[in-house]
């Protein structure tokens, strides 16, 4: 068996990292059907609630830092609003007119909001919220993959039955075309001879 040099190996992985890096953040099928779950910038594809949750936390925290501290029953009112309205949103799952900025940068906001101003009050309850608030991302997270991705389109979807369909054809140019560049690259080692020869 050929061994791959350190440097090929690390060129390959490179090149798949370059192959597949406008797709990496999309999330879903990249034809017309899903074009509004997605954002496209340049020739990079990103997922518009991922985008929309990423926002929403830095735009809360910023918010946290920026306004001054609220009383803890504020904030504790705040946190109850923000939990009812993301179970709320989970009871609704397959509601899709609410929009990504509601049903992932709202709740997002208010948990980056949360966290920072309870980190600002200094105190076991403060720790305990800003906790509490950090926490709602994996959970959401994992109930959001238990849940399962929106495949909605696909269902009506004349192409359903094609292997691949149009939204995953840009996918598999690329990794043809890398795996035909990275075969070239591992055909051109010199084979060592078997032991003993």
């Amino acid at each position: 068996m050929t061994r791959i040099p350190r440097h090929l190996a690390r060129r390959i992985d490179r090149l798949a990292g370059h192959a597949h890096a406008f797709h990496r953040f999309a999330h879903h099928p990249l034809c017309g059907a899903y074009a509004s779950e997605v954002l496209r910038l340049g020739r990079y594809r990103l997922c518009k609630g991922c985008t929309c949750v990423a926002l929403g936390g830095v735009s809360g925290m910023l918010a946290g830092v920026l306004s001054p501290p609220m009383s803890f029953r504020a904030l504790g009112l705040i946190a109850m609003v923000s939990l009812g309205w993301v179970l709320l949103v989970f009871a609704l799952a397959r509601a899709r007119g609410l929009g990504k900025l509601l049903t992932r940068g709202l709740p997002s906001l208010m948990a980056g909001f949360l966290v920072t101003q309870g980190l600002r009050w200094s105190t076991t309850w403060g720790f305990l919220l800003a906790a509490g608030a950090t926490l709602t991302l994996p959970l959401a997270v994992l109930a959001y993959r238990r849940r399962g991705p929106w495949r909605g389109p696909c269902t009506t979807c004349p192409e359903r039955d094609f292997q691949p369909c149009s939204g995953f054809r840009p996918q598999l140019r690329r990794e043809r075309a890398f795996q035909r560049l990275a075969g070239r690259f591992l055909a051109s080692l010199t084979v060592p001879p078997p032991p003993g020869l």
